[in-house]
């Protein structure tokens, strides 16, 4: 998320200064001569290396995401405190490397270091301040720079809002496109809410709390649509709010919500009247099994796929 869009984050029970024993718990395992995590042997390749990072519970980092926090020559954040908080959770120490801030306020000033660490066959490893890189996230300019000078360019996946919020809202996920935050104001938030609910997919959406109760309102005159709405996913105070716009809407209705928000949108109901199903289906038979045409029509139209199929069942035996 950018800097001036990302909400103040509530500190959880997995990274702030509560954290008290199981943070220290973690911290004593994982370190190198702990019964936890071990760093695995060998030098980390040279290259930047975009560590996707917990977007709430400590615990979902990666194992190698602490290898490349452990052995990296030089590592970059676009919040070092959270980073520096991450490291000495798992045991992971800086010693004397760099440590550089990244993000969207400072990229030109401190793009040119990174490149001439990356020339000198250091490897760099770049977090975001919570989830993956480049997902909302500052260090495209980054990766693109390094791209362009050459330099080998790898990604450590791992926590990611989208992918969770997706999992858990119970919308089709077999097709869905992240649409990032709205724009604030004006003609162009409408421009892009015309534009975003026409896509025959689930939508993923990030949105200040807020701007979250107007967002749902807005998105209200685009159909009636099955929406979930995920707040401080995987952190103390997770909420999933699940129905059509007009149930989410209501369930926060006079709430001052904070935290982390994802919005997702299901797909447009089709209308049945508009659809020619039999020529659609005659033209996906074509060359084609019946199983294969009913599973291409149903994607493409968004009907229920016993409708589709009890259709060409029948155009099939009057074929016959």
């Amino acid at each position: 998320m950018t800097q001036d869009d990302k909400p103040e984050r509530p500190e959880s029970p997995e990274t702030g200064p509560d954290a008290g024993a199981d943070a220290q718990g973690s911290a004593d395992a994982a370190g190198e001569g702990g019964a936890g995590w071990r760093r695995a042997p060998g030098r980390i390749a040279p290259g930047l290396h975009l560590v996707s990072t917990p977007i709430g519970a400590a615990r979902d980092i990666t194992l190698r995401a602490l290898d490349l926090f452990a052995g990296a020559d030089v590592l970059a954040a676009e919040d070092t405190r959270s980073l520096r908080r991450l490291m000495e959770i798992h045991g992971v120490r800086l010693g004397g490397r760099p440590l550089i801030a990244y993000h969207d306020h400072n990229g030109a000033q401190v793009r040119p270091r990174l490149m001439a660490y990356l020339a000198e066959g250091k490897s760099v490893a770049y977090a975001s301040e919570a989830g993956t890189p480049l997902v909302a996230d500052p260090g495209f300019q980054l990766a693109r720079a390094a791209t362009a000078e050459g330099h080998t360019v790898l990604a450590a996946p791992g926590a990611s809002a989208v992918l969770a919020a997706l999992a858990v809202a119970g919308l089709p996920s077999d097709r869905f496109c992240f649409v990032g935050f709205p724009p604030a104001q004006g003609g162009a938030r409408r421009a892009w809410l015309d534009e975003v609910t026409a896509i025959p997919a689930t939508l993923v959406l990030y949105e200040s709390p807020k701007r979250v109760h107007r967002l749902l309102g807005e998105l209200a005159h685009h159909g009636g649509r099955e929406a979930a709405l995920c707040r401080e996913l995987t952190k103390r105070y997770e909420e999933v709010i699940r129905g059509t716009l007009d149930d989410v809407a209501r369930a926060i209705e006079g709430r001052d919500l904070k935290g982390e928000i994802v919005v997702l949108l299901g797909r447009p109901d089709a209308q049945v009247q508009d659809i020619d199903l039999d020529a659609a289906l005659r033209a996906a038979m074509d060359g084609a099994s019946l199983r294969e045409a009913v599973d291409a029509v149903t994607e493409a139209t968004g009907l229920k796929r016993r409708q589709v199929y009890q259709r060409a069942l029948a155009l099939a035996k009057d074929d016959d």
